[in-house]
């Protein structure tokens, strides 16, 4: 099941040229004009952040601004919607803090701006200096609902499945959605036809939700099955540009992916942070 949007020329374009998505295509066109001499003599620094989740220190702890990336999957299963994703559960899932992010910024220009013609590629991750894989990813989020309910809109706390089910492949992702969703879902739209001659609200809901489940496949299959491992070769050498000349910048500059406990990052800043200030109904 397609999208709408997965139907419009500039997504084939985007597929036709090899990338998943037009937003991956799209940055990638920009670094190929500056590459080939936009820049002229400017020093040019190229950041690929890989998935930038809250914050872990500035401005506060759990800072961030709507749902992103992988709190797609977080929302959804908080709030009993699915506990079916598609996704590798060996596969690395890089994650990379917001403020990290902008501390790399603020460094590799200061650390580049005396250099004409030069052009360096950073890529701010965490799948080379401290990998996660999604299975582990699940066990935070199904051990964090578990110890900690959303409440639905009458108060009630959300009941969902502590068992959360990953399909790594898009043929049994399908079949899986066939069976135990499509099929009963069918049912429940020929049932109230037949006995009230038109669809009810828990068929329009039971297809709603279908139609996030899809979304979410379509656009996260290229990040979820395949297992991509990036350099951070050049980011450690700016580390360590950081340790030699800045040193008491350090613990405000830093952004050092090692230094990250995925559990207590997820279970009391990440998870806690989405439901208080990006959880909306």
């Amino acid at each position: 099941m397609e999208s709408e949007h997965d139907k419009t020329l500039p997504f084939y374009t985007a597929k036709l040229h090899g990338w998943p998505n037009v937003y991956v295509f799209t940055k990638a066109m920009g670094e190929m004009l500056l590459v080939e001499g936009l820049r002229q003599d400017v020093p040019l620094v190229i950041l690929r952040p890989t998935i930038i989740a809250s914050t872990c220190k500035e401005p506060f702890p759990g800072w961030m601004e709507g749902i992103k990336t992988i709190d797609s999957f977080i929302a959804v299963y908080g709030k009993g919607r699915t506990s079916c994703f598609l996704a590798d559960p060996d596969k690395v899932l890089d994650i990379i803090p917001a403020d990290m992010v902008i501390n790399v910024m603020i460094v590799a220009m200061a650390a580049h701006i005396n250099k004409p013609y030069s052009k360096t590629v950073y890529h701010v991750g965490s799948s080379m200096s401290n990998p996660i894989n999604i299975s582990t990813f699940k066990n935070f989020l199904s051990d964090y609902f578990a110890k900690n309910p959303l409440a639905s809109r009458q108060g009630k706390p959300i009941i969902r499945s502590k068992r959360i089910t990953l399909l790594s492949s898009m043929r049994s992702f399908k079949r899986y959605i066939m069976f135990r969703y499509m099929i009963p879902i069918k049912g429940i739209k020929y049932a109230n036809i037949v006995l009230f001659g038109a669809l009810n609200a828990r068929y329009l809901e039971a297809e709603r939700k279908m139609k996030i489940i899809f979304r979410l496949a379509s656009l996260y299959k290229p990040y979820v099955l395949i297992n991509s491992v990036y350099d951070d070769t050049n980011l450690n050498k700016l580390h360590g540009i950081v340790r030699e000349n800045v040193k008491a910048e350090m613990e405000t500059l830093f952004f050092d992916a090692k230094s990250l406990n995925w559990e207590d990052y997820f279970m009391n800043i990440h998870i806690p942070g989405l439901i208080k200030y990006a959880f909306r109904e």
